[in-house]
């Protein structure tokens, strides 16, 4: 597992903290969306269907500062949009690291190169570049050539320079597994720090509708793409993510989701519930906490647009507590060095 362990210490802390203080609902990872506006036009992404005079907003690095220390997350993610088109960009990830977050900025990789003279390398700081797959299916997902020669030119100079580098992949139906085990082989030659993946969601307004995995399909289709890695036959396969979220995925964990463990906030204020759904927004996270009907979502719930859903923004906030049991805390221990 890719987890650092400065940022393993870190979190657990935070968790402990949390159980202590009694708090049952807590966030563990900002989504932090600065801008929607994105320098693609993904088929499986729905931010740049926003209305123009939407697109043209950005957060500024106050408004920023602000959401992060009423949140109080650990760790903060800055996806979009495409966060390297904010013109204060730097600004803002220097603010977050100045405050010891574990920031991921996440990028589709097309501006990477050319921006990292504006950053620090910094074990708070990773960059997390967007990848499908290999050359023909990744730039086949976000419907332009070239793109994925480019991110991974990116990732090169990136590690070059210093800086902590992973991957944030979906998959989606249709996925080829020995052609994931390739891409997987791949992205461990150059050496970057972890891989993310997680299922394709069908966020309502993603252009493509048609290839969003259905539960049981993922649960298979997980199996298949993490046998080499569950087994030992790839054990330089290093994952960005708790391993019992990558049981929740092969079927052998059944979890509830936890939404607030990975609010969003963007320009639009706090969004509720989560990160996928379109169901308004608040002013403040406090709001969105004690005004979000929380039983109303959820797998657990009679909610139809969320009895598919796998996504880690979900799920991986409650792998987390779920590793701090007794009975998890050695595999979680052994895979975070590598046992």
């Amino acid at each position: 597992m890719a987890i650092q362990l400065q940022q393993a210490i870190a979190v657990g802390s935070y968790l402990v903290k949390q159980r202590l203080s009694g708090r049952k609902r807590f966030p563990l990872v900002l989504m932090l969306e600065p801008l929607f506006r994105c320098n693609l036009a993904c088929s499986g992404c729905g931010k740049i269907q926003h209305p123009a005079h939407i697109l043209k907003q950005n957060l500024s690095p106050e408004e920023c500062f602000a959401a992060v220390d009423e949140c109080g997350a650990p760790v903060v993610s800055i996806p979009g949009g495409e966060p390297l088109l904010h013109p204060q960009i730097d600004e803002i990830v220097r603010g977050l690291v100045a405050r010891k977050k574990f920031v991921y900025l996440c990028t589709n990789g097309i501006l990477l190169e050319k921006s990292l003279d504006k950053f620090t390398p910094s074990p708070y700081l990773t960059f997390s570049v967007h990848l499908d797959g290999l050359r023909d299916l990744h730039d086949k997902c976000v419907d332009r050539k070239g793109v994925f020669d480019t991110a991974v030119a990116a990732i090169k100079a990136a590690k070059r320079k210093g800086f902590r580098v992973t991957t944030n992949t979906t998959v989606f139906e249709g996925t080829n597994p020995p052609e994931m085990h390739a891409f997987f082989d791949f992205l461990s030659d150059l050496n970057i720090d972890g891989m993310m993946i997680s299922p394709g969601y069908s966020y309502e307004w993603a252009p493509d509708q048609e290839h969003f995995l259905k539960r049981e399909q993922t649960k298979a289709l997980f199996r298949e793409i993490l046998a080499p890695y569950k087994t030992g036959k790839k054990p330089k396969w290093s994952f960005n993510l708790s391993p019992l979220f990558l049981d929740f995925l092969t079927g052998e964990k059944d979890y509830a989701c936890t939404p607030w463990g990975s609010p969003s906030y963007s320009v639009l204020g706090w969004q509720k519930p989560c990160y996928l759904l379109n169901e308004g927004h608040v002013k403040t996270f406090k709001e969105l906490i004690e005004t979000t009907d929380w039983d109303q979502y959820g797998n657990k719930s009679n909610n139809p647009k969320c009895q598919d859903c796998m996504v880690h923004c979900g799920f991986e906030p409650t792998a987390a507590l779920d590793a701090m049991q007794p009975s998890n805390m050695g595999k979680s221990i052994g895979a975070l060095f590598g046992a």
